[in-house]
């Protein structure tokens, strides 16, 4: 079997993706900030201590993120997930990413390991806010009491959401093909789900640029950019699909 009868053929097909899918939107990897903000390093922003001393410029560079994916979109990539899950095949998206574009490209079942730029909490009451735009307001106020909003991201330092840890661990045991798009596969815990899968049977199909921590224990590597080569791999799987049911 190729990797395409793989997929087509799997009972609990799921993605999970890295910042590599997005950067082919244009959207810079966590340190590939430039102009204004190179001369500050994710550590000194990213933290709830950078938070505590300056709300303001944490929110100033966060606005800057939002910016960046607002006026980007979804690639082709995040389309060919979206359409996999649509056919039936993919049943679940797990991301690293913090940037919405899963879900703007049509995937509705995506776990948030990491959070989202498009939501805010408030540090006082816990109360959180979907964002629709980039904030104007920095740094904005909780509407219920006056308390200061936060990124609903994952700092460093901070535990990953529960809810979001369990369900991608239960969603990876239960897997039988995992998708393994544009990671590094270093950054833990998020990098323990592929691993997870593969200790419960799964198979893993990887597709990335170069090799990564993952490679070692990938059954398929799909050498190139997640925006050609799903593509072509959903095209592949419809045939095999069209196949099985003639």
């Amino acid at each position: 079997m190729d990797v395409a009868d793989f997929v087509a053929a799997a009972r609990h097909c799921i993605v999970f993706t890295g910042a590599g899918i997005s950067a082919e939107s244009g959207v810079p990897t966590f340190r590939g900030a430039g102009g204004l903000w190179e001369r500050y390093r994710p550590e000194e922003l990213a933290t709830p201590e950078a938070f505590a001393r300056d709300p303001e410029l944490v929110w100033r560079w966060y606005r800057w993120r939002q910016e960046l994916v607002y006026r980007a979109g979804p690639n082709p990539g995040h389309r060919a997930i979206a359409e996999l899950e649509a056919i039936g095949v993919v049943k679940a998206v797990i991301t690293q990413n913090v940037d919405g574009l899963h879900q703007r490209a049509g995937s509705r079942n995506v776990v948030e390991l990491h959070g989202s730029l498009w939501r805010a909490r408030c540090v006082e009451c816990g109360a959180v806010y979907r964002l629709d735009k980039p904030v104007e307001e920095a740094p904005p106020r909780c509407p219920r009491c006056g308390g200061l909003l936060r990124p609903d991201v994952v700092w460093f330092g901070e535990p990953l959401p529960r809810d979001a840890w369990e369900r991608a661990v239960e969603l990876a045991s239960r897997s039988d093909v995992v998708l393994v798009v544009g990671t590094s596969g270093v950054v833990y815990p998020a990098a323990y789900i592929p691993r997870i899968a593969k200790d419960h049977g799964a198979v893993l199909v990887e597709v990335n640029v170069e090799e990564s921590a993952i490679t070692p224990t990938a059954d398929f590597f799909l050498r190139g950019r997640s925006g050609e080569v799903l593509p072509r791999l959903v095209e592949e799987v419809k045939r095999s699909l069209g196949t099985r049911r003639s």
